[in-house]
């Protein structure tokens, strides 16, 4: 894992890459563009790497060996890094480009792909980011690769369902997000999802946040849907 170093005055690029050899290409291409870049194989270096130094741009392979980088994007955001995301993948569905969006990402490069196109989109990126940053969601921490929330030393486990509807609405803290947005976050495109189920699981995730007795609180919106408080 590559140190939290940077040069004075440069923007800082996180990169999230398992193949060595892309990721040394990445490295290098940015690094000749004066970008200072931070690279790693894991989501859990990047989560680590993000609290030490945080990034004004990430890339991320949605396959990493430890976790989906899109529950990788959703956790860097409720740890309030509002660094613009840059998918770089090898599934090129539709389906697969529009959850990368909806976990928050803010753009999308299928493999193969051309190095200049990498780097002409992080400085789009770069261009169209806002300067205000995030707050933090309370004490509240995701791990994508555990599918864990943590406040503190303590920990609770998550389903791959609460963890997305938990990190869409910590990607956003204090926003009401509409059941819809919420629905898509949590289950695949097209699937059909009853109201009820809905709040069956954000019924289980304030369970587990008061489990470990953390300050984050879901609250209903009426006739809206949910935010995180």
């Amino acid at each position: 894992m590559a140190g939290p170093a940077r040069a004075a005055g440069k923007v800082r690029v996180l990169v999230v890459e398992d193949d060595p050899d892309l990721r040394r290409v990445l490295r290098t291409a940015l690094e000749e563009e004066g970008f200072a870049v931070m690279a790693t194989t894991t989501g859990a270096e990047a989560l680590a790497l993000s609290r030490q130094a945080p990034p004004d741009l990430v890339t991320i392979d949605v396959g990493l060996p430890d976790s989906d980088g899109r529950d990788l994007c959703q956790a860097l955001r409720a740890q309030g890094v509002p660094a613009p995301v840059l998918f770089l993948t090898a599934r090129d569905a539709v389906s697969d480009r529009i959850s990368g969006l909806r976990a928050g990402g803010d753009d999308y490069v299928t493999k193969p792909f051309a190095i200049r196109e990498v780097v002409a989109r992080l400085e789009a990126l770069q261009r169209r980011s806002a300067p205000d940053g995030m707050p933090q969601v309370g004490d509240l921490r995701l791990d994508p690769a555990r599918h864990a929330a943590y406040v503190g030393d303590s920990d609770v486990a998550l389903t791959p369902t609460e963890f997305r509807l938990l990190g869409a609405l910590a990607s956003r803290p204090g926003d009401a997000l509409r059941r819809r947005e919420l629905v898509s976050a949590g289950w695949p495109d097209g699937a059909i999802v009853h109201d009820n189920t809905l709040d069956v699981y954000v019924a289980r995730l304030r369970r587990k946040l008061r489990s470990v007795s953390s300050s984050a609180e879901i609250v209903t919106v009426h006739r809206v849907g949910y935010r995180l408080a």
